[in-house]
């Protein structure tokens, strides 16, 4: 029978273990093996049947065991010891506040996902997985962040398959009671709301339920509450659901009530309000509306209350494909905003213009969020150092005029929070050499360019913690296979052969992602006759193991899921080469310790960063990969192989394939399976060891998020921090008008004349030449604006690569036509062929940058041909 209502009872502990709920509620324990550790001891039965989440295991122990436990003298020692870590962990000072100068208060740090546990399904991908090691690190560094999100009723789906091999969805409902989460609350005990006024008077009321991910609070909104209509009550149920009105509400609901939940936390709790707020990816870019209206109902107008939001806050763009950004129809976005909707007081027409496409080819009619998120942000940045260029070129057109050198996105690498992802093999080894606190600190914090004590490991024990780590990934794939293959309809007679499945003893390679068409699961299976030989060789056979979710929506993806099962499922390999079904964190932090080699064949440069190989790096997994995102920027071949890319313009996708899928067989095997099997005099299979140690001691603190999160801190919060202080009203108001009058007067500002002391159109290098310039500056003073000398080699279309920018001075006043004299050196201090331009560009003090504004007067194409402004 069907129960007509569910509630959760909660257990009463005994007064010794009241401790125990406080380290469940706290997520910490998802990274402290201590703590996990101490909840395993409690029923080790309870805990494996339980997930291996503490809140559910508090739930399941018979009410006797925990009298036992809370009269056993040694227990309550661990549980004494474990909590009074937590509370120092959560009071002491860390990195964060030994650092000098003013770093912000406070940041608040919007995400649609986050994955930090596998008992906090919240997440899809990537995009989670960083969100959720992004608030980890933070936490360890004592950064003072506070997460927002939303919570999803259904989460992200479960994959099932079929007996032929389609991928199959479940949406299990989440009761948030049973979950790491506590309702805020108001201070009369009531839960805490926020609201959306929704047109036609409609409301979209949604509850704030708060998770402690260590230091840092994570709040998370949930619309399924009685006082919404069902329509409402569903805005929260599913992760990158519904169509194109549900997908606003959602983002409405993060970004608008997102900052309305974090106002509501910091007024019942007294944190620190924040003065940064960082945006990933565009998602929750609405918040800058709402920080727009709460400065306008205080008495600024639109343009300084622009200006004001836009000094503190950070754009994180993920994608480098405009398709991964979300748009929205101009009228829809119209209809949910202004008078009869959301932010009434703010005209809808300057909402739209936030967002619209108003550049060349961009759509004049949709709504881009990751326009507004940029036009709603001082500073910006993609994911890795390649990413950053792709997004300049992506996002050029909303600074014409510029090179996509300039345009104003920076990069920070992702990093992986190691805690997190490093097997506790692993971190066992690492301490026995240093210490627990060095590890724990060389981990999260880290700090230092190598990790030179990884040298003076043996090779003997290197090589035996990498056959445990596969040896156990063996009995996980097992295991799910047996689950995998039960749920697609065998019977237990179908399934001897899986006690044979996997080899510990055989070169392991893990390929697990999402599962788009630009990542290319199956390009593995371009050749199947020459895979098949890589996974049944007799001296040096691969075995692999693969994972990923299709999008719902996305059959071509599920067929590419499909296409690689059926190759698994063949009796002749499917020994050496496993699908595993519902990819997800506990799976993967399995998954890469227990790899050699990680496998990512996507095409350039459509991957942002892929942050699962720096995890399988960690652990002493070496990477076989394109040289996309971080991979392109940090790849040695003493931490793995590039395959080689056939990315030329004239390269048609399917030759492009072939030959990429070539290129990786070769590798495998002309190069890697011969290092791995191969054995020096110590019977170990020595080269291969030097590479795993150079990857722990040089890569490894490379990819932490501890790193990442420094570089944000020092490069982009305390910078927005600062932008954010001096953008008093005054200043903001100052700032608008001051825009608004430069903009008026650009058409008249020009420049009408260049010449040098030059005689000839070679000199040496090292010589100096003197640059004049006259320029017409219209209504504007030589205060509005900088004149530069923009110097540097030249290619054989006359571009200038490498650019050097040299401010000119005025000299005296305006000429009777109202021109202004500007002069300065010019150094040649490059050999080649060398070019130089001028350009005007407008200049204010509160400005992150001159290309800020978009404007810039350079000189006509007839002055240029005239003035002879390259050298050769």
């Amino acid at each position: 029978m069907k129960a007509i209502r569910r509630l959760t009872v909660r257990p009463v502990l005994p007064d010794p273990l009241r401790p125990l709920s406080d380290l469940a509620r706290n997520l910490r324990w998802s990274w402290h093996p201590e703590t996990r550790d101490l909840f395993q001891s409690v029923d080790p039965e309870c805990w494996t049947a339980s997930g291996r989440d503490p809140v559910r295991l508090l739930g399941t122990v018979p009410p006797a065991r925990l009298a036992e436990l809370a009269e056993d003298r040694r227990f309550l020692r661990r549980l004494t010891a474990v909590a009074d870590d937590l509370d120092h962990y959560m009071s002491g000072d860390r990195w964060y506040q030994a650092q000098s100068g003013r770093l912000p208060a406070a940041v608040a740090y919007f995400s649609p996902e986050f994955g930090i546990t596998a008992a906090l399904p919240q997440y899809s991908g990537g995009l989670g997985i960083l969100a959720g090691d992004h608030l980890k690190a933070a936490s360890d560094l004592g950064v003072p962040l506070v997460g927002v999100g939303l919570l999803y009723r259904h989460g992200y789906f479960r994959q099932s398959l079929s007996r032929d091999g389609w991928q199959q969805e479940h949406y299990p409902v989440l009761d948030p009671h049973e979950l790491p989460l506590a309702p805020l609350k108001e201070t009369d005990g009531t839960p805490a709301h926020v609201a959306l006024a929704l047109p036609g008077g409609r409301e979209l009321r949604a509850r704030v339920w708060l998770a402690q991910v260590g230091r840092v609070p994570l709040l998370l909104l949930d619309s399924d509450v009685e006082e919404n209509d069902p329509g409402e009550r569903g805005v929260t149920d599913r992760l990158y659901g519904g169509g194109s009105e549900h997908r606003l509400l959602q983002e409405m609901l993060l970004g608008i009530g997102g900052v309305r939940a974090v106002r509501t936390y910091c007024r019942l709790t007294g944190h620190a309000a924040p003065e940064v707020f960082h945006t990933n990816e565009g998602h929750a870019g609405f918040l800058g509306l709402e920080r727009i209206a709460e400065l306008c109902d205080e008495g600024l107008e639109f343009g300084a209350a622009l200006e004001a939001v836009r000094a503190g806050t950070v754009f994180t763009t993920h994608t480098p494909v405009p398709a991964g950004i979300d748009r929205f129809d101009r009228e829809l976005v119209g209809r949910h905003f202004g008078p009869d909707s959301e932010l009434p007081r703010i005209d809808v027409e300057r909402v739209l213009r936030l967002g619209m496409e108003t550049y060349p080819g961009g759509e004049p009619n949709l709504f881009n969020m990751a326009v507004m998120g940029l036009r709603l942000a001082q500073r910006a940045n993609g994911v890795s150092l390649l990413h950053g260029g792709v997004s300049r070129g992506m996002f050029a057109g909303l600074w014409p005029g510029f090179d996509a050198e300039e345009v104003p996105i920076t990069s920070v690498t992702n990093g992986v929070h190691a805690p997190t992802w490093v097997a506790p093999e692993v971190f066992r080894l690492g301490a026995r050499q240093i210490g627990v606190q060095r590890a724990e600190d060389a981990l999260a914090v880290g700090g230092s360019d190598r990790w030179d004590s990884v040298a003076d490991i043996p090779d003997q024990d290197i090589w035996e913690l990498r056959r445990t780590l596969r040896a156990q990934l063996v009995e996980e794939v097992r295991e799910r296979l047996r689950a995998s293959w039960r749920q697609r309809g065998a019977g237990t007679a179908e399934l001897g052969w899986i006690d044979d499945a996997l080899d510990p003893d055989v070169l392991t390679i893990g390929f697990a992602r999402r599962v788009p068409s630009y990542k290319r699961l199956t390009l593995m299976l371009r050749d199947r006759d020459r895979l098949t030989e890589l996974l049944l060789h007799p001296e040096r056979p691969i075995q692999i193991v693969v994972a990923g979710k299709a999008h719902p929506a996305d059959d071509g993806g599920k067929r590419l899921v499909q296409e690689l099962v059926r190759f698994a499922d063949d009796p002749r390999v499917r020994h050496r080469i496993v699908f595993l079904p519902d990819y997800g964190m506990a799976m993967a932090q399995k998954l890469y310790p227990g790899c050699d080699i990680w496998l990512n064949n996507p095409l350039r440069p459509l991957e942002a960063c892929g942050t699962s190989g720096m995890k399988a790096a960690l652990n002493g997994c070496l990477n076989l990969s394109v040289l996309d995102g971080w991979w392109d920027e940090w790849y040695q071949p003493d931490f793995g192989w590039a395959i080689p890319t056939a990315d030329g313009a004239g390269t048609d996708p399917d030759r492009r394939d072939a030959i990429e899928a070539n290129a990786l067989y070769d590798l495998l095997e002309q190069r890697i399976t011969p290092r791995f099997y191969e054995r020096g005099a110590s019977g170990l299979p020595d080269r291969w060891l030097e590479m795993v140690r150079r990857t722990l001691s040089l890569l490894g603190p490379k990819v932490l998020a501890g790193r990442m999160v420094r570089e944000y801190v020092e490069r982009l919060y305390a910078p927005a921090a600062e932008a954010h202080r001096a953008m008093d009203p005054d200043s903001a108001r100052g700032l608008a008008e001051w825009k608004a009058r430069v903009r008026a007067a650009w058409p008249g500002v020009s420049v009408d004349h260049v010449e040098t002391s030059a005689a000839t159109a070679a000199a040496e290098l090292g010589a100096t030449l003197a640059l004049r310039v006259r320029v017409r500056l219209g209504d504007l003073a030589p205060e509005d604006v900088e004149v530069q000398a923009v110097s540097g080699r030249v290619d054989s279309e006359d571009r200038i690569t490498d650019a050097a920018k040299v401010p000119l001075k005025p000299v005296g006043g305006p000429d009777l036509e109202g021109r202004w004299v500007y002069e300065g050196p010019l150094a040649l201090d490059r050999t080649g062929p060398f070019g130089y331009t001028v350009r005007v560009l407008p200049a204010h003090r509160l400005l992150a940058s001159g290309v800020e504004t978009g404007l810039v007067a350079v000189p006509s194409g007839d002055l240029v041909e005239a003035a002879g402004l390259l050298m050769r």
